[in-house]
């Protein structure tokens, strides 16, 4: 099965299993639109490489490989997400490059993303930089950098 299967149904029955202990095939093939026998089947495969524990007709829960699994995958695709939208990516857009995205970016490239929005959720006003890209990106226009901008720019470069 592609990692990429595999983490988006276990993320899936991790968000569903949030308000009740089982998931049923239902569950998810009403989430995504699809046949519960497929659910089936992919609960079936699941359920032999240690990602969830299923029991036909009953549903599913998340084993610990599975549970450690959804939580890293959320945790990359909410932070994503974040950083999609401090650029200026619109929420509903943001959302859908964030669950293709949260499976094929390099651990080092994840870890910087995951930095950088830490670091930009620490700052208490809005880096003017980012402003700028904000502004950029939904008019297409740059503007000349401000005077007093550039010198605080240049200041703080040659540190």
């Amino acid at each position: 099965m592609r990692k990429k299967t595999i983490e988006d149904y276990v993320e899936l029955v991790y968000n569903l299993q949030k308000g009740k202990k089982i998931v049923h095939t239902n569950d998810i093939a009403s989430a995504l639109s699809i046949n519960p026998a497929s659910v089936t089947e992919i609960f079936q495969k699941l359920s032999e490489e240690g990602y969830i524990n299923y029991e036909k007709y009953i549903g599913a829960t998340l084993t610990k490989k599975g549970r450690t699994l959804a939580v890293k995958t959320k945790k990359k695709h909410n932070k994503i997400t974040e950083f999609l939208i401090l650029l200026g990516v619109d929420k509903e857009i943001a959302e859908t490059d964030a669950c293709e995205m949260e499976h094929i970016l390099h651990p080092d490239t994840m870890d910087t993303i995951i930095k950088f929005v830490e670091v930009i959720k620490k700052c208490e006003i809005t880096p003017f930089w980012l402003n700028r890209l904000k502004e950029y990106t939904k008019t297409g226009k740059l503007p000349k950098c401000p005077p007093e901008l550039y010198q605080i720019c240049t200041k703080y470069s040659k540190k």
